[in-house]
């Protein structure tokens, strides 16, 4: 027989849960608005802003195991998620010139107007979905 949670080990799971769909609802409206009306999907966006943020501080790109942990994916899945963005035209893949064994990551203008162009339905669904009451 299962063993009942506490009041605050509830309260604690109940949160949890909140969490996870609000995160599947906003993940699943952003690949789809996204997919549909600029070919992107959310993490392919979250990649084009990492390097547009990157680029900001005066760098010309970032390393794929610098970008790797700020959108949360293995590096393996970053480089094929990289890949089919290199093959669009939106960034371009070179070796590092500071060290030869690492692979920097930049935007293409077609990549920073893509971008430009999907931020704002991007920020549209966050709002819809962040703003929701739990």
């Amino acid at each position: 027989m299962a063993e009942l949670d506490s009041p605050e080990e509830a309260g604690l799971v109940a949160q949890w849960r909140d969490l996870l769909a609000r995160h599947a609802r906003t993940a699943c409206l952003l690949d789809r608005e996204l997919g549909e009306k600029h070919g992107l999907g959310m993490s392919e966006f979250e990649v084009l802003e990492r390097l547009v943020e990157g680029c900001e501080s005066g760098d010309k790109g970032l390393r794929v195991q610098e970008l790797a942990p700020t959108v949360h994916l293995s590096q393996s899945a970053l480089s094929r998620l990289i890949g089919r963005l290199e093959k669009a035209g939106l960034v371009t893949r070179a070796m590092c010139a500071a060290d030869r064994r690492g692979i920097q990551v930049a935007l293409t203008e077609e990549g920073r107007r893509c971008y430009a162009e999907a931020r704002a339905l991007h920020r549209e669904v966050l709002s819809l979905t962040l703003a929701e009451e739990p």
